[in-house]
């Protein structure tokens, strides 16, 4: 309750409208004091009213549809303010939202100021449409719990990292945590044999693992022990002691091994801004 409008509601209730040839429909949502609009047409400057006197409030007692052909011939709404006064309903139907658990959140609902009553089809539709709202309801409950769910794994994942940080700063063993496949891997670092970047992701090649993870090389360079990792290209971070031979523009990395074949060997170029610092490094090995 209480949020922003959105076309995907505006529009089922001018369906509605169209479908019943009412001058008012209504998506109304309902709490203990309240029947509050998410979306309406018809009914200018009203967003909520007092649940007592919401006709919905009827309607969610049942799972069918809640008709009244004329408000002022039935006791029960005779002296509604509604009736009596703004915005003189005289014709009510309306279609509980019932969710797959079977909680009734509120209605869809159409509304004349004229006696009447809908056919068959227009019952019909109506019955549809408040599937159609409730459908909606539930993608919208569900993109929110998978970003509470994304907030939560974000910050485990920080947690992990910065554990993993602290291990390493105290002489521990070496491991970074990446997300994959909505969970948390550990993967040691002297397992990672070379990292390669591809756009938005890059690939982490650990043994004979390949982890594919939504991240910059900025920031996985942060993540590894830099006395033991390089970066040598724009694309190529390499591990310093998996390296075989250096030609003019490429490295020759072991990429992995294979019981039956021995090494796989990789060539990674080098770029020309990383090649002098490499060389320095080495060289100190």
């Amino acid at each position: 309750m209480d949020t922003p409008p959105e076309s995907a509601f505006d529009d089922l209730v001018r369906l509605a409208a169209f479908i019943c040839d009412t001058p008012i429909s209504l998506v109304s949502l309902l709490d203990g004091q309240r029947q509050w609009f998410k979306a309406k047409t018809g009914l200018p400057g009203v967003q909520s009213t007092a649940r007592e006197i919401a006709f919905c409030q009827y309607t969610i007692q049942a799972d069918t549809l809640y008709e009244v052909e004329d408000a002022l011939a039935d006791p029960l709404f005779q002296q509604n303010e509604l009736v009596t006064g703004n915005p003189h309903i005289r014709f009510y139907a309306g279609y509980p939202l019932i969710t797959p658990e079977g909680q009734a959140l509120g209605t869809i609902c159409a509304i004349d100021q004229v006696p009447r009553r809908l056919n068959a089809a227009q019952r019909e539709a109506l019955r549809i449409l408040a599937r159609e709202v409730v459908a909606h309801l539930e993608l919208r409950r569900m993109q929110r719990q998978l970003e509470e769910e994304k907030i939560k794994l974000e910050g485990l994942l920080r947690m992990a990292n910065d554990a993993a940080e602290s291990l390493y700063l105290n002489g521990g063993q070496n491991e970074i945590f990446i997300k994959q496949d909505h969970k948390l891997v550990r993967v040691k670092t002297c397992d990672i044999r070379y990292v390669e970047a591809l756009g938005d992701y890059v690939n982490i090649y650990s043994g004979r693992e390949r982890y594919t993870v939504y991240s910059t090389m900025k920031e996985l360079e942060a993540k590894l022990p830099n006395r033991e990792f390089a970066r040598v290209h724009r694309k190529y971070i390499v591990r310093l002691d998996r390296i075989i031979s250096i030609e003019s523009d490429a490295l020759i990395v072991e990429a992995g091994r294979n019981a039956d074949q021995g090494s796989t060997l990789l060539p990674v170029p080098i770029g020309n801004s990383f090649k002098s610092a490499l060389l320095g490094r080495l060289n100190l090995i």
